[in-house]
């Protein structure tokens, strides 16, 4: 993946960037069934501190009016934005 420059880098909140600073490259696919867990935000525990946007490998966690969501169709499970998450709004579900 090929990072997109930026002439200025953020200094506050408001100047980060909605959705991945990533070139669509290598997550242009749908997730192909095989992840065993996806993390969960809890709105009401969720502060919007975008810790959690800004540790996620992969970019599919992005703001949605002062909280954040999250695009599963490319998220893997992974648990690095749970890790991430000071507040604990975000555990992690087993798939159905």
């Amino acid at each position: 993946m090929k990072p997109y420059l930026r002439e200025k880098i953020p200094e506050k909140l408001s100047e980060i960037p909605d959705t991945t600073a990533f070139e669509a490259g290598y997550l242009v696919t749908k997730n192909a069934g095989w992840r065993n867990f996806r993390p969960v935000i809890d709105s009401e525990k969720c502060i919007g501190c975008l810790q959690c946007y800004l540790y996620c490998p992969d970019g599919v966690i992005y703001k949605s009016g002062n909280k954040v969501s999250i695009d599963y169709d490319f998220c893997k499970g992974c648990g690095i934005c749970k890790r991430a998450c000071k507040r604990g709004a975000i555990r992690m579900e087993a798939e159905k």
